[in-house]
């Protein structure tokens, strides 16, 4: 237990002296502790028996949003649009738009709250007028009454605007309620979290106090294997050319004849890629004729010389033979 928890623990059981209960959220306000804090130090005054009993509670707890915020500090944007109407000649509507945040809530609320209106002005332009002398900023002082509103059902339809509009936000808060235990005492003992080997060789463990053990802590995280770099990379490549549209190739197909893992790829029938040290080749069966002879034939004048794609070729007599041998 840290200096900082022993504090905090040490005026939880000074404040439940005194009171019945203690509820660990408003005790954290008024101790200017963090609630964390006060969960920890709750905690540790569990490990030591039945000093305290606590039950853990959640309860709902709203909140204002940043817009919320400045809703309460500067008014809602209706009633500041309302605020830079010109009570006498009106405002020019685009001029308006750009003079409050969020001006398109802030018209249409204004609209239907029956604040404002549309005419023409003296000038014959379109302008927005005051049809009210004064408002009542009902947003901002719900908001300002939050507490209020909240446990008030009459509210309800104000408090779904509200919630609407995302002025307001719900947070879950889990607490403790904490009470007294049958072995409550404000002066507590610190209780040892190990045995050692100089507790044992001078017998002082038999008068000592240890913390129960937790059989259902975690233990330390263990180390686990990796992906190797190459192998993120390829796992990278696979999911780019998926999301493109290829398919993979069926994983029982390892046995292809060389026509189809080198010929029709175009590759030299002499490139050292095809010397048996880089590919294995088949004893049994030896040979493959499951290919089409027309495109066979294709693939022959391209390697020879060219076909009619241009090239010059690999101008190199080609074997059909090689074709037939069968490689892994």
């Amino acid at each position: 237990m840290s200096n900082f928890t022993e504090e905090a623990a040490s005026r939880i059981l000074k404040c439940l002296a005194e009171e019945s209960s203690v509820n660990s959220y408003e005790f954290s306000h008024r101790a200017n502790i963090d609630h964390q804090v006060i969960v920890g130090a709750i905690k540790s005054l569990l490990v030591l028996g039945e000093v305290i009993d606590a039950q853990q509670l959640q309860t709902d707890n709203w909140e204002l949003t940043v817009e919320g915020q400045d809703v309460v500090s500067n008014g809602s944007y209706e009633a500041r649009l309302w605020g830079e109407v010109d009570a006498i000649q009106g405002t020019l509507q685009q001029e308006l738009m750009n003079k409050v945040p969020n001006s398109t809530i802030g018209f249409n609320k204004a609209m239907a709250c029956g604040w404002i209106c549309i005419g023409k002005g003296i000038d014959g332009e379109l302008r927005v007028f005051r049809k009210v002398e004064s408002i009542t900023d009902t947003t901002r002082v719900l908001l300002c009454q939050l507490s209020v509103v909240l446990n008030d059902t009459a509210y309800a339809e104000q408090l779904k605007e509200l919630k609407k509009r995302k002025l307001i936000d719900k947070s879950v808060i889990k607490h403790y309620v904490v009470t007294k235990g049958s072995q409550f005492t404000v002066d507590i003992d610190r209780l040892e979290s190990e045995l050692t080997s100089e507790m044992i060789q001078s017998g002082s463990w038999k008068s000592m106090r240890f913390k129960a053990y937790n059989f259902d802590a975690q233990g330390p995280p263990i180390d686990s294997g990796h992906l190797h770099p190459l192998m993120k990379v390829r796992a990278e490549i696979r999911e780019i050319f998926l999301e493109m549209g290829f398919t993979e190739m069926p994983t029982n197909n390892f046995v292809e004849s060389s026509f189809w893992n080198f010929d029709a790829l175009f590759q030299p029938q002499q490139h050292p890629a095809r010397d048996c040290h880089d590919t294995f080749f088949l004893k049994d069966p030896m040979y493959s004729r499951d290919f089409p002879l027309d495109f066979a034939e294709k693939v022959k004048a391209v390697h020879e010389n060219g076909g009619d794609t241009g090239s010059i070729g690999c101008i190199v007599k080609y074997r059909i033979i090689a074709l037939l041998i069968l490689s892994v």
